[in-house]
Parts: structure tokens; sequence; C-alpha cells
């Protein structure tokens, strides 16, 4: 997944530069590689996120205590 960020990220870098003013690359860059790119790592990365706050909850809770089986 990162390759392609990296990827992604390398091909608006190249865009923006050659884009006719700073401003353009700049807004070039920003808008169509950092944003987008962003947006969707933080979508993908949200299974990950909370499977990891689960995790941490559930260590963080105190087991409760096992009763003995009434006969």
């Amino acid at each position: 997944m990162y390759v392609v960020a990296i990827a992604w990220l390398y091909v608006t870098l190249l865009m923006a530069a050659t884009e006719p003013s700073l401003t353009a690359g700049v807004l070039t860059f920003g808008f169509y590689g950092l944003a987008p790119l962003a947006l969707l790592l933080w979508l993908f990365g949200t299974p990950q996120r909370r499977r990891t706050l689960q995790r941490k909850e559930s260590e963080a809770a105190p087991e409760a205590p096992v009763r003995p089986a009434d006969e």
C-alpha cells in the first residue's frame, strides 16, 4: 500500500514541477496529490485503528472472576 502512495506522490510531484508558476505547482501537489492520498490512507487505516482500540480496551479491562460451577 505504501509503495502505491509513494508512487502517487512522485507522479504528482512531477506534475507540479511542470506547472508554469510556483503557486499552481503547490496547489496541484496539495489538491491532486496530498489531500486525496491523506484521505485514502485514513480510510484504509480505519480497520487497523479499530483493532488497536479494541485490543487496548481489552487489556485495560479487568478480567471477570471465574465462579465455580454449582453442583
